[in-house]
């Protein structure tokens, strides 16, 4: 029995599973969207809604905690200056967990798209890519 033993292992070890949460949060905050399965999803909602709350905070310590999850200062800068400000006035849930109809074909792992709330393609994609701004 698992008492008093909260979060998901995801079949890796702590530092894995680390690496892997953190790849996906800056894959999310990249694109905007991602698919992915159930589990992992709803582990990420808890790395990823915390940042966002860092950079409504948008302070030099915020953003330095949020260096510290993501290893990247240039997605930390857009997430203070593109991503923080889209999510103003809200109280928190920042991110939507969308059950796809079909499960995986090799385990048929239950597969879900995990994207922001405040999820426009078109003005993320142009923020995404160097070549918009140049």
């Amino acid at each position: 029995m698992r008492h008093n033993n909260a979060g998901r292992k995801l079949g890796r070890n702590p530092s894995h599973r680390k690496a892997l949460l953190r790849n996906m949060a800056k894959a999310l905050l990249t694109h905007g969207r991602i698919v992915t399965t159930e589990a992992k999803a709803k582990t990420l909602r808890s790395v990823v809604e915390p940042l966002i709350t860092l950079a409504l905070r948008d302070d030099v310590h915020s953003r330095r905690l949020a260096y510290r999850k993501l290893h990247d200062h240039k997605l930390v800068a857009r997430l203070f200056d593109d991503i923080g400000p889209c999510f103003e006035g809200g109280g928190g849930g920042y991110t939507r967990i969308v059950k796809m109809t079909m499960p995986r074909k090799g385990d048929a792992a239950p597969m879900v798209t995990m994207e922001l709330t405040k999820y426009n393609p078109t003005t993320l994609a142009e923020k995404a890519t160097p070549e918009a701004e140049a």
